[in-house]
């Protein structure tokens, strides 16, 4: 009897249960980067005190590098005493010159992540920006590679979004959402080609559903693929869906393998009415539509949502990531690599 309890799972445990991951995992987080804050302080300190020196007396390279060995030499059992990571604290107490708030940012921060901001980022305000994101979702360095590798603050923060959020939702709802939207998606990891149909990349999406909650980002929880519905006595499929846990509501996905069609923002509409009628829970707020498109026309989009009682988005998805024009002319062309080919055969 005991056992048959355990394995019962009311409506809303696994929402919960994913909460509660989230909080616990923040939880975690934020005492580790109370740990770091310390010394993080003190690296600042330390590349302060160096950039008054070459300022004040022209200290060189030779001058670092005999302090980072007496430093080590002095407290054995410390790391980070290293000539390259002298290096780090000096630009990190320039950075913070230009711009205080990196400081605190960079007090919350683990050292790793902070190097990465530095190493990785030309714009103060884009260091800004992944850093508080880092500590709103407590990403780990690995992730929050990928995010700027993906250049999320462009996609998230930076370009236009198709959606009538404005216009369907109460405004706190309507600027969190909008937020949460991205354009465009990146499924760069799934292993299908550019010409795959709805049907593959909705498979290989959920084979990939860790990779692919990464890139919807934080708050998506996975319900389910070709989620059966019947109204009328007719059988409908949603492509995907999933419940946002700050949002509170359900999120229909559907997938489309080519251009935007306007008709296809009237059967979103009608998921997300039977999606309400059928799933939504009393307490959950009304249920969001986004389509994701291999190209969207911006202006058909808009005129499209711009009726529907629901609230809709239209993004664009990529299966391969877009080389950035500062690296395409270093790279070989196909007939170089042909070329190549051929002298390697002979």
């Amino acid at each position: 009897m005991k056992n048959k309890e355990l394995s019962f799972a009311p409506q809303g445990y696994d929402a919960l249960l994913e909460s509660l991951k989230a909080r616990v995992h923040k939880a975690r987080m934020s005492a580790a980067l109370a740990a770091n804050s310390e010394l993080v302080t003190l690296y600042l300190d330390i590349g302060r005190m160096i950039l008054d020196r070459q300022s004040a007396e022209g200290w060189g390279a030779k001058v670092i590098e005999r302090l980072a060995t007496d430093l080590r030499a002095a407290f054995p059992d410390m790391k980070g005493f290293s000539p390259r990571n002298f290096g780090y604290m000096r630009k990190l107490a320039e950075l913070c010159s230009d711009t205080p708030i990196l400081q605190q940012v960079a007090a919350k921060l683990p050292w790793g992540h902070t190097l990465v901001l530095i190493d990785r980022l030309k714009a103060d305000n884009e260091r800004l920006w992944y850093g508080l994101q880092t500590i709103e979702h407590g990403w780990s360095r690995a992730v929050l590679q990928i995010q700027i590798e993906t250049r999320l603050h462009e996609r998230q923060a930076q370009l236009p979004k198709v959606s009538n959020f404005k216009d369907r939702l109460p405004e706190a709802q309507s600027d969190m959402a909008l937020e949460v939207l991205k354009d465009p998606y990146i499924f760069d990891f799934l292993s299908v080609g550019e010409k795959a149909h709805e049907r593959e990349i909705e498979r290989e999406l959920v084979r990939h559903i860790t990779e692919f909650l990464l890139e919807l980002g934080s708050g998506f929880s996975y319900v389910g693929k070709q989620v059966h519905l019947e109204v009328a006595g007719e059988d409908f499929y949603l492509d995907l869906l999933f419940y946002h846990l700050k949002l509170r509501c359900y999120v229909v996905i559907e997938l489309k393998a080519g251009a935007f069609k306007p008709e296809y923002a009237g059967k979103l509409n009608f998921y997300c009415s039977a999606v309400d009628d059928m799933l939504r829970h009393k307490n959950d707020n009304p249920t969001i539509g986004l389509l994701l498109c291999k190209e969207k026309n911006g202006l058909l989009a808009e005129y499209a949502l711009r009726d529907m009682n629901k609230a809709l988005a239209v993004s664009d998805y990529q299966l391969t990531r877009a080389i950035p024009e500062n690296l395409k002319p270093s790279l070989p062309t196909v007939e170089e690599i042909e070329q190549e080919l051929q002298q390697e055969k002979e």
